[in-house]
């Protein structure tokens, strides 16, 4: 839809926008979900996917009846998150205007946790041993903006704090963690937890 299809010439547009090379765009895989209630239920139904498997999976809502469905992502851009076998595990969507929420996200399902998952981790990991650091950032478009000038051993948290499981994973491969997490208030605050996930796990 984002890149084959006239409909998805607003989010790409909105990509380029926010300084994104069609190089990164590609390398992540970032998709569009268009606008409507069922583009998700549609095209699984047509493969003969149960319904209740693709609920499972996170990408559609029951009903508050509890008889149909509806698209968990809609009208949003669409990173998918993929893990360090690089497998997809999950889809974080960001709307293109002021619409909230800002941010959706995958919720937990059987193959995906946020608190065990970080975003470019399975780019981040080889790359990171040459440099022995990993810089740890708050969101997909911060870490897209890293690779964009070429630096790779980077990796986001997917709508979550930093936990120890996080800080676990990351110590398999590189001695130094540094956080690079915007300088506003939000930011501070985001990032005196982590010093104290730090502390608890060293």
């Amino acid at each position: 839809m984002l890149l084959r299809s006239p409909i998805g010439k607003s989010a790409l547009a909105y990509l380029k926008k926010r300084g994104l090379s069609a190089e990164i765009i590609a390398r992540f895989s970032l998709g569009y979900a268009p606008s409507g209630w069922d583009n998700i239920i549609s095209f699984f139904s047509k493969k003969g996917v149960p319904l209740a498997r693709v609920e499972q999976s996170g990408l559609i809502l029951p009903k508050k009846s509890g008889r149909r469905y509806y698209d968990r992502f809609r009208e949003r851009v669409v990173f998918p998150i993929i893990d360090v076998n690089q497998n997809v595990i999950g889809f974080g969507g960001r709307v293109m205007d002021d619409s909230l929420p800002k941010y959706l996200n995958s919720p937990e399902t059987p193959v995906y946790s946020k608190s065990r998952s970080l975003y470019g981790l399975y780019l981040a990991k080889d790359k990171s041993r040459t440099t022995d650091c990993i810089y740890i950032v708050e969101g997909y478009l911060d870490l897209l903006a890293l690779h964009q000038y070429g630096i790779e051993n980077a990796v986001a948290t997917l709508g979550t704090s930093l936990t120890v499981e996080h800080v676990r994973m990351l110590s398999r491969y590189v001695p130094r963690l540094i956080l690079v997490y915007d300088s506003d208030e939000a930011g501070i605050r985001s990032a005196r937890r982590c010093i104290d996930t730090f502390w608890q796990e060293h």
